[in-house]
C-alpha cells in the first residue's frame, strides 16, 4: 500500500516462528525488550525499538490498554518507518490508548530474512528497466515482459529457494501471533492491516480465530484471488471509475484544477487525456533527463489513485503535457514516485521488486506455467481496467513461472467464527481494492461488519473523516462495531482537501 532502517537487537527469524509454534498460554512471558531508538525513524511521536526488529509508538494515554500490530501492505511494505511516519494519524484513529507496533515483514530488505534475487547493481537496474506497462495488443512488448519475468523467476529459484520457502503470508501471520504472545499482555491478537495487510489479516484471523481480540482490515484485498487466481482481477474493478472521478471532481472545483480551463464535460476531458496517452506513444516528451512516455504517464496517474490529495498536482502535470508549458520540477517530483529518475531512486525501486514477487508468487497456488495459459488472464486484466489492468501484468507473468513453494500456505476458505468480531473498512471509490472485496471477506467472518467511507482513495487513510475516526476509535477502545450499512462522509470533496490533523484536532482538541 503505501521505507526503514535500524536494529537494536537481532534474533533469528526461526525464533519468531518457534515462539509462535510453541506458545499456547494466554499469559506468555515477556521476551520482547524495549529501548530508545538509536536510529533515525522520522516519527512524529516518541518511539521505542525492540527485539525481533520491532518499532513501538507508545500509547498517548497511559496506562495503555494493550498493543496493536500493524502491516501496511505491499506485500513488502516497510512496517517500522511507515508506522513512525503516520504515528499521529494512527493514534488518533485508535483513540490514543494503545501502543502501536510494526515490523518489517519476512522478505523485506530490512527484515531478518531479506529476499533479493540479484547480487549486483547492474542486475537490479536491468530488472527495473525491464519493467513496462504494455497495451494488451502490443504483442512485442508483452513477449519482452514475459522474457523479463522468466529471468526474474529463474534467478529467484536459483538464488533464494530456501529463503523463499519461509517468507509467505502464513509464516508472517505466525510472526504476528508470536509478537502478541510475547508482549507480556493477555496473549490475544490486536491487528490492523491495510491493502495486502488485509490478506495477511484475513489469513491471521482464519488460522487463529480463537486468538482474536480486535482486528481492523482497511482497503480490503480479495484473499481468494490472491492465493488462487492467475491475476488479481477484482483488485482493479473500480479503477477506471476512480480515474473518471478525477475529471468529474475537477469540474466541480474549477479554481483548484487547471484542466477545468478547457471547459469541456468530464467525459470530454477524460478523452482528451486518453488522447495524450496515445500521443506520448509516438511523441514522448523530454523533461530534464527523463523521457515522459505513456509508461511514465501511466505511472503518475495510477499513483494518484491512492489519494485525492495528489489530484491537484496530477491535473497540473496533465495540463502541462497537453499545453507544452512544462514545470520540470513538478513533473520530475511526480515521476520520481513511480519511475527511477536518478541512481538513488533506481536502486530504491529495485529493492521492492524481489520481495513483492517472492511473497506474492510463493503464496499463489495457481500458476499458469506458460504464456498461452496466462494470456486469457492478461486480457481479463485489460478488460477490467483500462488504466490499471496493465500494471498487474508483470507480476502475473512472474508468478506464472514461479517454482518456489512455501513450507506452509493457508489452504482454507476464510469461513471462521473469531473469538471477537472483525471490523472491515472500504471506500465507496477505491481504485486498488474495491469495497466489494471487503463485503466478500466479511461474509466469511461471523459477526463482522463493513464500514463504508463515501470517498475516493485507497483505504480510509486516504479519506479524512471525523465519522470514520470516531467509528474506528470506538471499536479499538470499547469494542463497539458500527451498525451494518453505516456510511461515513468525508470532511471535504476532492481538490478542497481537509487533512487528518484537522480532523484529529476537531475530535480531540489541539
Amino acid at each position: 500500500m503505501f521505507s526503514s532502517r535500524f536494529p537494536l537487537f537481532q534474533l533469528s527469524p526461526v525464533l519468531i516462528f518457534a515462539a509462535a509454534a510453541a506458545s499456547s498460554s494466554s499469559n506468555a512471558s515477556t521476551v520482547i525488550q524495549w529501548g530508545t531508538c538509536v536510529n533515525d525513524f522520522e516519527s512524529t511521536l516518541p518511539a521505542d525499538c525492540g527485539t525481533l526488529l520491532l518499532l513501538r509508538i507508545p500509547a498517548t494515554v497511559q496506562p495503555a490498554k494493550g498493543s496493536i500490530v500493524l502491516n501496511f501492505g505491499g506485500p513488502g511494505e516497510a512496517g517500522r518507518s511507515t508506522v513512525a511516519e503516520t504515528a499521529i494519524i494512527l493514534q488518533g484513529l485508535s483513540g490514543g490508548q494503545y501502543n502501536l507496533i510494526s515490523f518489517d515483514p519476512r522478505g523485506t530488505p530490512n527484515s531478518n530474512l531479506p529476499f533479493s534475487c540479484f547480487d549486483t547493481d547492474f542486475a537490479r537496474q536491468a530488472q527495473a528497466q525491464g519493467q513496462s506497462l504494455p497495451d494488451i495488443d502490443n504483442e512485442e512488448a508483452l513477449a519482452k515482459l514475459w522474457a523479463r519475468a522468466t529471468i526474474d523467476a529463474t534467478a529467484c529459484a536459483k538464488k533464494q529457494k530456501t529463503t523463499g520457502e519461509l517468507i509467505g503470508t502464513a509464516f508472517t501471520a505466525r510472526d504476528v501471533l508470536s509478537i502478541a504472545e510475547n508482549l507480556g499482555e493477555d496473549g490475544m491478537v490486536r491487528y490492523w492491516g491495510y491493502s495486502y495487510g488485509t490478506t495477511l489479516g484475513a489469513t491471521l484471523v482464519s488460522m487463529f480465530p480463537e486468538k482474536i481480540d480486535k482486528v481492523i482490515l482497511d482497503g480490503v484485498q480479495n484473499p481468494h484471488e490472491y492465493y488462487h487466481s492467475y491475476g488479481d482481477i477484482e483488485e482493479w474493478a473500480q479503477s477506471d471509475q476512480v480515474f473518471s472521478g478525477i475529471f468529474t471532481s475537477c469540474l466541480q472545483e474549477p479554481d483548484a484544477c487547471p484542466l477545468a480551463y478547457y471547459n469541456p464535460t468530464a467525459a470530454e476531458l477524460e478523452n482528451k487525456v486518453w488522447t495524450l496517452f496515445d500521443t506520448l506513444k509516438t511523441h514522448p516528451v523530454p523533461v530534464g533527463d527523463l523521457i515522459v512516455d505513456e509508461n511514465v504517464l501511466h505511472g503518475i496517474v495510477s499513483n494518484s489513485l491512492y489519494s485525492t490529495s495528489s489530484w491537484k498536482n496530477t491535473t497540473r502535470a496533465l495540463d502541462m503535457l497537453l499545453t507544452g508549458n512544462i514545470d520540470e520540477e513538478l513533473i520530475l517530483n511526480l515521476a520520481s514516485a513511480v519511475v527511477p529518475v536518478d541512481q538513488a531512486t533506481l536502486l530504491a525501486a529495485t529493492s521492492i521488486y524481489s520481495p513483492l514477487e517472492g511473497i506474492h508468487c510463493s503464496d499463489r497456488a495457481a500458476r499458469a506455467g506458460t504464456y498461452e495459459n496466462l494470456l486469457p488472464t492478461l486480457r481479463e486484466l485489460a478488460n477490467t481496467s483500462r488504466i490499471m489492468g496493465r500494471t498487474d501484468m508483470s507480476l502475473s507473468m512472474v508468478c506464472a513461472q514461479w517454482t518456489i513453494d512455501p513450507k506452509e500456505r493457508y489452504e482454507g476458505d476464510f469461513q471462521v467464527s473469531p473469538a471477537n468480531p472483525v471490523l472491515l473498512i472500504g471506500n465507496a471509490y477505491d481504485g486498488h481494492t474495491p469495497i466489494q472485496s471487503a463485503r466478500n471477506v466479511s461474509s466469511g467472518f461471523e459477526g463482522s461488519v463493513v464500514l463504508e467511507v463515501n470517498g475516493y482513495g485507497h483505504s480510509s487513510l486516504g479519506v479524512p473523516s471525523l465519522c470514520s475516526l470516531k467509528t474506528q476509535a470506538d471499536y479499538w477502545v470499547n469494542g463497539t462495531l458500527p451498525e451494518p450499512g453505516t456510511v461515513c462522509q468525508p470532511e471535504s470533496a476532492p481538490f478542497s482537501e481537509a487533512s487528518w490533523l484537522e480532523v484529529i484536532s476537531k475530535a480531540y482538541g489541539a
